[in-house]
């Protein structure tokens, strides 16, 4: 089996988790800066070392499941994201993963400074946990 990453974009920072070869377990693997190309080949190099066969894309939708401003967004970066990566892409819908994210790390009870250097890669161990949830 191979590996899946899954991505939480954000305009400043881009949250990484990935699974384990088997596919059970999620886990938050890396922030990077949203720097265009940059994060771009830094993606892909990860999906080559961690040797990862897909991408899961959080996708943010209102509540009604509508696409918003930050949809086309992410949608546009996920254009440019398949011109770099040699594995599939797959949207998945991230309503709520920041809040879920968020209280995880309250749980963990992580000051507010470092919160904000790993909100993002929980976020994307969330969006891929549920990934993996609902694909068994």
């Amino acid at each position: 089996m191979f590996r899946i990453l899954a991505i939480d974009y954000g305009e400043k920072r881009i949250g990484i988790a990935i699974t384990d070869p088997l596919q059970i377990i999620a886990r938050p693997y890396k922030v990077l800066a949203n720097d265009g190309i940059n994060a771009l080949n830094t993606i892909e190099e990860i999906i080559q070392t961690e040797k990862a066969g897909k991408v899961i894309l959080g996708l943010p939708v209102n509540l009604a499941g509508e696409d918003t401003k930050k949809t086309l967004e992410v949608k546009e970066f996920a254009t440019k994201l398949k011109s770099v990566i040699s594995v599939p892409l797959e949207f998945w819908d991230e309503r709520y993963t920041t809040d879920e994210a968020k209280k995880t790390i309250k749980k963990m009870n992580i000051n507010t400074r470092e919160a904000r250097q790993i909100v993002d890669k929980i976020a994307a161990s969330v969006i891929l946990k549920d990934y993996l949830e609902n694909h068994k």
